[in-house]
């Protein structure tokens, strides 16, 4: 099987898991960027990976906010910034943009 999406992989495998009772996944292969991904979010409902990753600038955060999550205040847009990976809340507060990599609510 051709991975095209390791992040994608990985957070596949943790929804179908979580789903079925499960209390472990094993994630491989795993990545910095799959690390620090996990690390900002809780418990995982629905999650997405963004594919292109779409250059977002601090103006455009919030119609990517209304466009991909839910409801205000309820979920997360991760970036990759300059300042690290971020999620849309901390970026606006350090007034930087980046590139999407995903969303989880």
């Amino acid at each position: 099987m051709v991975r095209v999406s390791v992040l994608n992989d990985c957070l596949n495998n943790i929804v179908n898991a979580e789903r079925r009772g499960k209390r472990q996944v094993l994630i491989r292969p795993s990545s910095k960027v799959i690390v620090k991904f996990l690390s900002l979010n809780g418990r995982l409902n629905k999650t997405g990976v963004i594919s292109p990753r779409f250059n977002v600038q601090v103006t455009q955060i919030e119609s990517w906010v209304n466009l991909l999550l839910p409801s205000r205040g309820f979920g997360i847009i991760i970036l990759t910034t300059s300042s690290g990976i971020l999620d849309h809340e901390e970026a606006r507060r350090k007034n930087v943009g980046g590139k999407l990599l995903g969303y989880v609510y």
